[in-house]
């Protein structure tokens, strides 16, 4: 393996060094961000798809996005990948003393308790003001609410079970509601981003990540809007004249066939 992630760097060098590839010699840690945001969400779907040569291949190309931004890092002699393994090699040993270390624990909570707690006390984190400092502002929003929230449950900022979080829904969906009502777009808007915030208070209560149930909506929605579509080629209906009604019996029919 060894062999095969040396020779992965050795092509990323090439393309990136003189007469190499004017594409890739042009590019920059900005400019691969998406790329980098891309494979990996292309890895979740088959992930979804638990289709390992799909994984397979997609770890491929989240690795040399690593290996990339590492290349430019070592053109400015900042570092290099074999430092860049070092650090996490280094940094699961010690977040992992029940396993390395003679430490003992009964259950998963009391790993992330002490996770928490060493990953606190590292070099570099002390600089960190506020508890919420270092959870990435780029992260997706409910991806983000939900580590917020687990952070400040930390330190008892957190209600004892889902009964209240859903409560807050309901209060956040009536002043939502009054919001419309009064045609107030900007405290509207607000207000939605308030029942987001607390429809993932109560998922991360009841141990539902709430990114990822979005996504599984999202390819519900997708799956039976496909069936419509079919279904309306099949038949010869120009969809945009359809009636309301006739896209909705299709779609309670796709349903029943593709769930």
């Amino acid at each position: 393996m060894n062999s095969e992630l040396q020779r992965l760097i050795a092509i990323v060098a090439r393309l990136r060094a003189p007469g190499g590839c004017p594409w890739d010699r042009e590019q920059t840690h900005a400019s691969l961000l998406k790329g980098l945001l891309d494979e990996t969400y292309e890895f979740f779907e088959a992930v979804d798809e638990n289709d390992p040569v799909k994984m397979r291949e997609e770890l491929g190309d989240v690795l040399l996005q690593v290996v990339f931004h590492t290349q430019l890092e070592t053109e400015a002699n900042r570092f290099t990948m074999e430092e860049v393994a070092r650090d996490i090699n280094e940094k699961l040993i010690r977040r992992h003393p029940h396993v390395f270390d003679s430490v003992r624990v009964s259950s998963s909570d009391e790993v992330i308790h002490n996770w928490e707690r060493i990953k606190k006390n590292e070099k570099g984190k002390e600089h960190r003001k506020y508890l919420v400092d270092d959870i990435p502002a780029a992260l997706p929003a409910l991806f983000r609410a939900e580590k917020i929230q687990r952070r400040v449950a930390g330190v008892g900022f957190d209600w004892e079970n889902a009964g209240p979080a859903l409560d807050k829904v309901e209060e956040e969906f009536h002043e939502f509601r009054e919001a419309i009502e009064e045609n107030d777009q900007e405290h509207a808007a607000e207000e939605l981003g308030d029942i987001l915030f607390a429809l993932v208070n109560v998922a991360r209560h009841r141990g539902i990540c709430a990114e990822e149930a979005l996504r599984s909506a999202n390819k519900k929605f997708t799956r039976r809007f496909r069936y419509i579509e079919d279904a309306c080629a099949e038949a010869g209906i120009d969809m945009k004249k359809a009636s309301l009604e006739e896209l909705d019996r299709l779609w309670e029919a796709g349903k029943k066939v593709v769930g």
